[in-house]
């Protein structure tokens, strides 16, 4: 099974088909992705690869770190990690760069990041809930309504859908096509939008059928 890299949002655009149709299109740019751990079935129970990305000076990061990374590199560091599992762990070397042209046009990928935060929100724009009537003497437009018995509990179940902070999870889009991909200045052109605001990393990996 084919691993997966991590890359930088730099924004959207949009570009012709063959047809002339306009299709919106999201440019993302790979940075330096290195292979800093295999695992296996036999050692650490199932198949992956640890990918490092984030280059950062050695002299920045704690003591583990470095200790992890003594064998990938020895000029530069990372700071952040990410695993991907694969089918044939043999097949990648630690220390392998890991660059654009390891997808090609035409692939189906997820995409992983982190959406934008909205702050505090109310039930309409957190839950998607409709709103009261707007009319005929009703006060009740925006408000969350009842949110539990009185007597019987008592109290209000924990869970329960109402106003707070949203925004900022993590989501996976899936079915993301590739439309480009240069090898030279490790550039992926992806169809559509994906999570994320511009500049914030972003997780690629193969589509799973």
């Amino acid at each position: 099974m084919q691993g997966g890299l991590f890359a930088r949002k730099v924004g959207m655009t949009q570009v012709f088909d063959k047809s002339g149709n306009i299709l919106p299109v999201t440019i993302l740019k790979v940075g330096l992705c290195k292979v800093s751990q295999i695992k296996t079935v036999i050692s650490d129970g199932y198949n992956s690869i640890q990918v490092a990305y984030e280059s950062q000076k050695l002299e920045k990061l704690n003591r583990p770190i470095r200790g992890h990374l003594k064998k990938v590199c020895s000029d530069i560091g990372f700071r952040s990690f990410g695993e991907f599992y694969v089918s044939e762990p043999q097949n990648f070397k630690l220390g392998e760069i890991i660059k654009a042209d390891t997808f090609f046009v035409g692939q189906k990928v997820r995409v992983t990041g982190r959406i934008l935060g909205k702050g505090f929100s109310g039930n309409q724009k957190r839950h998607n809930f409709s709103r009261g009537p707007m009319t005929h003497g009703s006060k009740n437009h925006r408000l969350p309504g009842s949110i539990g018995a009185g007597s019987t509990p008592g109290r209000v179940y924990p869970g329960k859908k109402m106003a707070g902070r949203s925004g900022r999870g993590i989501v996976t889009v899936t079915n993301s096509g590739i439309l480009f991909v240069n090898a030279e200045d490790n550039i992926i052109v992806l169809k559509g939008s994906v999570p994320g605001k511009i500049n914030s990393i972003l997780k690629i990996q193969p589509q799973k059928y």
